[in-house]
């Protein structure tokens, strides 16, 4: 069965339109048929009722002598006596046997109706009988009125929509398929040009059919989707090359540094070198660590979080720092609650003093204190050190990756251009915000996240 369904959309779509117009149309002519047969029959049967009740009243009063032959729309008139006899009979019945009489114990009038086939001619007709009592007892009076225009009207209608329904059937599936192929070709060309671009052509894009409907809003999407994909190969390939340069710069200084010791024979050198290819090797590990960690972050790796007191961990964070170069004063509110993972947590902690003391002067501010009301509060973490500040321009690009503001100064610090970055990229990860704002001397930089909510 489903070898013979269509297998494309414009093919089913048709044949689904025409399935139900099909049998939309056969409902609709049966119903036709039906209906206008019964108006018809109901038409004959009331002339019919007419003759027969007026023959009835002449037979009642003992004047059937004066009957007039019927009508055009009555085909004959037949009067029987209850013994058989045919007491009266409109000049076509002349020579036909009686009907048969109604039952002697029915006094009084009643009427019945029946068909019968053609009594005269080569049509049907619809027979009314009507018993009344006449001076010489009961009689049964016969009217019947041809079916000829009923017949007529059926046998026309049956042709006009044996011959018009597949005509209209045929129409209604050709205007779908049309409609159809030309709504769908928009789509197809959608395809096609997908199907064409490759990681190396992504900036092509899909065309937007000037229609304003569904297919135009699906190739608008496509292609605010395809932006996004060649933003993020844009932005991986240039990881990639920072990433390379970051890595090339200390593995050439320490394999310099290896040779300097292997070509050196005073052993008292030896310390001094081997002391600066382990400085390089720690900064090597840090930075692998450091992408390690943005590529678990771009992977959207899930997160355990659980209600987490952000005043103790920042203060846990601090207590385990050693050998600061300036000192953190520190302002922690308490009972400020937070949903997080303390590993990642701690790790935006870390990067934003890290940063701070980098810069620092004489040293770093950490407040935490909550805003908001109602049902919606915050958490803020200020982190402030009194350095050179950040300019206003360049306070978004400094959480962008492998970022310097001054690259001599921040390669003499031993920083890459990701601790902001990944500290950004956790924060949104939990939900917050991470930005620099004004301060009137160094650098601020602010932490929001949601408290948690209770119940």
């Amino acid at each position: 069965m489903r070898r013979l369904w269509p297998t494309t959309v414009r093919a089913r779509a048709t044949v689904g339109a025409g399935l139900v117009v099909a049998a939309a149309l056969a409902l609709a002519s049966f119903a036709l048929l039906g209906l206008l047969e019964a108006n018809l029959l109901r038409n004959a049967e009331n002339d019919a009722r007419r003759q027969a009740e007026t023959v009835a009243q002449l037979a009642a009063t003992g004047k059937l002598g004066r009957a007039r032959p019927p009508g055009r729309a009555v085909e004959f008139v037949q009067v029987v006596s209850a013994d058989g006899r045919v007491l009266f009979s409109s000049p076509n019945l002349i020579g036909v046997p009686a009907f048969p009489p109604a039952p002697p114990e029915t006094p009084g009038t009643r009427m019945h109706t029946w068909r019968v086939r053609p009594v005269d001619g080569d049509h049907r007709q619809r027979v009314v009988q009507v018993v009344t009592q006449t001076p010489d007892g009961p009689a049964t009076v016969y009217a019947g009125a041809s079916l000829r225009d009923a017949d007529a009207a059926d046998d026309t209608t049956t042709a006009a929509l044996v011959i018009g329904m597949p005509l209209l059937l045929a129409t209604v599936v050709l205007v779908t398929w049309r409609v159809t192929g030309h709504a769908l070709r928009p789509v197809e060309a959608i395809r096609a040009e997908v199907a064409g671009i490759s990681d190396r052509d992504l900036h092509r894009r899909v065309p937007v059919p000037a229609t304003r409907d569904e297919v135009a809003r699906l190739a608008e999407t496509m292609n605010a989707t395809l932006d996004r994909l060649e933003a993020s190969g844009i932005r991986q390939r240039q990881f990639i090359a920072d990433a390379s340069h970051e890595l090339r710069s200390p593995i050439t200084v320490l394999r310099t540094q290896l040779e300097v010791a292997l070509a050196v024979r005073d052993p008292e050198l030896w310390p001094e070198l081997i002391g600066g290819a382990l400085e390089d090797i720690e900064r090597l590990q840090r930075l692998a660590a450091d992408l390690l960690l943005l590529a678990r972050i771009d992977a959207a790796q899930p997160v355990t979080a659980v209600p987490l007191d952000l005043g103790a961990l920042v203060r846990e964070v601090l207590e385990e720092r050693l050998g600061d170069r300036v000192p953190v004063r520190v302002d922690l509110a308490a009972d400020v609650e937070v949903t997080a993972g303390a590993l990642w947590l701690g790790r935006i902690v870390t990067n934003l003093v890290d940063n701070a003391q980098r810069y620092a002067v004489r040293g770093v501010d950490v407040t935490l204190h909550t805003t908001g009301g109602g049902g919606v509060r915050t958490a803020v973490l200020e982190v402030v050190d009194d350095g050179p500040g950040i300019p206003g321009a360049e306070r978004e690009r400094v959480f962008e990756r492998f970022t310097r503001l001054d690259d001599s100064r921040s390669r003499d610090h031993g920083g890459a251009g990701l601790g902001l970055a990944i500290a950004r990229d956790l924060s949104t990860h939990h939900g917050g915000t991470l930005t620099a704002e004004d301060c009137a001397g160094g650098a601020r930089l602010v932490l929001r996240l949601p408290l948690t909510q209770r119940s």
